[in-house]
């Protein structure tokens, strides 16, 4: 069978076509996880050296204690950052970007610079569009 044959969503092109189906399920996990906006804003909060829990908790705006917790724990489970518990009264715990993390700073920066530079151009196409400052819903049906 010839490519033009092959129907379009059998071959993929771009970046996907670089990721081998076998890996594909488990890529868009990662990019799931460091694309989420949590995930960038405590990876970039942490370029600055170790942070204990209540100074990440102070320096990511509107981040929820919950929130916090869960990202901390995912982030430390994929090995992007270490979680260092000291045996005191009363306890403390300390969190570190790994080599792996920090590999991840000039991604992270780019992302939330690129978002800061285009803010206002964003903000007025929803506004335009009818859609305000919060995440698009869609029209009721019926």
């Amino acid at each position: 069978m010839d490519a033009a044959a092959v129907p379009a969503t059998a071959m993929p092109v771009g970046p996907c076509a670089r990721i081998p189906a076998e890996h594909s399920g488990f890529i868009r996990e990662i990019l799931d996880r460091v694309g989420d906006k949590w995930t960038l804003l405590v990876i970039a909060t942490l370029q600055r050296g170790v942070r204990r829990y209540s100074d990440l908790q102070q320096t990511v705006p509107g981040i929820s204690q919950r929130m916090l917790t869960l990202t901390l724990r995912q982030l430390v489970h994929d090995g992007l950052v270490t979680r260092t518990a000291y045996a005191e009264v009363p306890p403390r715990v300390e969190y570190a970007l790994t080599p792996l993390g920090i590999s991840l700073l000039d991604i992270v920066g780019s992302v939330i610079d690129w978002a800061s530079a285009h803010h206002d151009q964003i903000r007025e196409n929803r506004t335009r569009f009818g859609h305000g400052h919060g995440p698009t819903k869609p029209a009721p049906t019926g």
